[in-house]
């Protein structure tokens, strides 16, 4: 089997995405996932452009690392400097990483409009800095910075840069497409005249402005190259780089190209969601492989194919990559949609049960209000054990009482929940304050719950969403709130559904409440049973 080398460049081109940035501490966390996940070289930075960079190649050094190497980035020496007093070159060596990777103009009207250079100085400055630098360091690799362009206006030139690479003995010589603007039919093209040309081993690095970098990257791979460079999401300027979590099953699964072994693989959403939450960024749930969109089924027909044979909806297994089949309750559904859901919650119906379609009935006609399960399946489970008799009561309400009020012109406003529930047979009545009139509800419900269910002091509430269902009315109109919840280990979402917000947000958090009650208490009553008409 043909193997690929990956080179993730998550920490340096990765790092240049609006809303990122990584503290020291945060590179040394990825960079040890990364090599679990089997990766073969980590780009770390750019030790002459900031301290951050330069403190995190003195302490990677300490890591035990099992697969990959670390590699150090920056730019050919400056035409303006010697290169033995040149900063950037300086701070390669001294960031003692076995590979350095820099990167060099290839592209004519950079060299004219940016460096203000002649064309021959440019091939020399790409001379000089690989000559110099593979005196100090193992191996060499050149990022050829807006090859595809500078290729596709001049041609001559920017293939005599990469000759001038190879003939000082770079160690890989990768093309670059810097503008992200490239179509793959291009991509074809160019790498295969590179090949013919250049002997030194190719690589690919693109970025995804035209929305092709994992396509550029893979047909790259079939015309010959052998290393791919990309960052895990796609992260990166602009529009981001190539998807290392796509393109690696993608060559991988599909075309018997290995890139790392197969345990490995089974990490890929795992790693996904591991560098998003360390970049403190929400993971895309429709992101193809590791989403988690990516392998769920909403409409009944869908639901009842993959039920039968999983491949008539999907193009993979998702467990090839570490992700799971979903089946989404929405208006949409049939009965086998029912049916999977509920032996998701260990209850087992039968096709041609009567609860089945009542529960189906009631579930599209809760939808036509306006209530949406996709992303509240926590709601769907309390609805659907309700149905069957099998959900237990924690707690009643007596009732509440929301005040919002403000003082003087500079406070904020306040917000008081006061309420009033029945839990074993006790009244509980108690109040708290909030930040807003939701907040100090959500409060004064786990205030009066906690003595009786303890484990309510470990769920927070995530997030909080309201939408606006009937436009055109005003401040009468009716809303959704969407509510997550969870605590250090599991999420889970919840519905409401009123024209009066305070209503739809009470729906939402009982259900979380319920739904944490349920899963730490066992609490259903079932009827001596979880089976159904069996």
């Amino acid at each position: 089997m043909r193997i690929i080398e990956i080179y993730d460049t998550t920490l340096r081109d990765g790092s240049q995405a609006e809303e990122i940035s990584f503290s020291v501490e945060d590179k040394l966390r990825i960079t040890e996932r990364l090599d679990e996940f089997g990766l073969h070289y980590i780009e770390g930075g750019w030790p002459g452009s900031n301290p951050k960079d330069a403190e995190y190649f003195k302490k990677v050094r300490s890591l035990p690392l099992s697969n990959a190497t670390v590699v150090a980035f920056g730019s050919t020496h400056s035409p303006k400097h010697c290169i033995e007093d040149d900063n950037n070159i300086k701070s390669l060596i001294e960031s003692k990483t076995r590979v350095v990777t820099i990167y060099g103009k290839t592209w004519d009207f950079h060299v004219r409009e940016a460096l203000q250079i002649s064309l021959n100085a440019n091939i020399e400055l790409i001379y000089n800095s690989i000559a110099y630098l593979k005196r100090h360091i193992d191996k060499v690799f050149f990022d050829a910075e807006h090859f595809f362009d500078g290729y596709k206006d001049n041609p001559k030139f920017a293939i005599e840069c990469l000759l001038s690479a190879e003939e000082v003995g770079a160690d890989r010589i990768i093309l670059c497409d810097t503008n992200g603007g490239t179509l793959p039919d291009e991509v074809r093209d160019i790498v295969k005249e590179v090949v013919k040309s250049i002997k030194t081993p190719i690589g690919i690095h693109v970025h995804n402005d035209s929305d092709c970098a994992v396509a550029n990257s893979i047909i790259a791979v079939k015309e010959g190259v052998i290393q791919v460079q990309g960052t895990i999401n796609g992260m990166g300027e602009r529009c981001g780089n190539a998807d290392l979590c796509s393109i690696i099953p993608n060559l991988q699964i599909k075309s018997g190209i290995s890139c790392i072994s197969d345990k490995q693989l089974e990490q890929t959403r795992d790693v996904s969601r591991f560098v998003n939450e360390i970049a403190n960024i929400r993971h895309f749930k429709r992101q193809p492989f590791v989403g988690d969109s990516a392998f769920a089924h909403k409409g009944g027909i869908h639901v009842s194919a993959v039920r039968k044979r999983p491949e008539t909806y999907e193009h993979i297994g998702p467990e090839l990559v570490g992700n799971s089949q979903r089946v989404l309750v929405s208006d949409l559904a049939g009965r086998s949609t029912i049916l999977r859901k509920a032996e998701e919650f260990n209850i087992h119906l039968k096709a041609d049960s009567p609860e089945v379609q009542g529960i189906l009935n009631t579930l599209k006609d809760l939808e036509y209000q306006g209530f949406q399960f996709e992303g509240a399946e926590a709601s769907f489970e309390i609805l659907l054990k309700k149905a069957l008799g099998l959900h237990k009561r924690f707690f009643d309400l007596i009732g509440f009482r929301v005040i919002v009020g403000k003082g003087e012109k500079e406070e904020s406003p306040y917000s008081e929940a006061t309420i009033m529930v029945r839990v074993k047979e006790e009244i509980e009545h108690t109040a708290a304050t909030g930040n807003g009139p939701v907040n100090a509800l959500d409060n004064a419900l786990r205030k009066a719950l906690e003595k009786f269910y303890p484990e309510l002091r470990e769920v927070k509430l995530h997030d909080y969403k309201v939408r606006v269902l009937t436009a055109g009315r005003g401040t009468s109109a009716k809303v959704r709130v969407l509510v997550e919840s969870g605590n250090e280990r599991d999420k889970w979402g919840t519905v409401g559904v009123s024209e009066n917000i305070i209503e739809a947000s009470w729906q939402a958090i009982v259900d979380s409440i319920d739904y944490k009650l349920l899963k730490t208490r066992g609490g259903t009553q079932q009827r001596g049973r979880n089976e159904i008409n069996k």
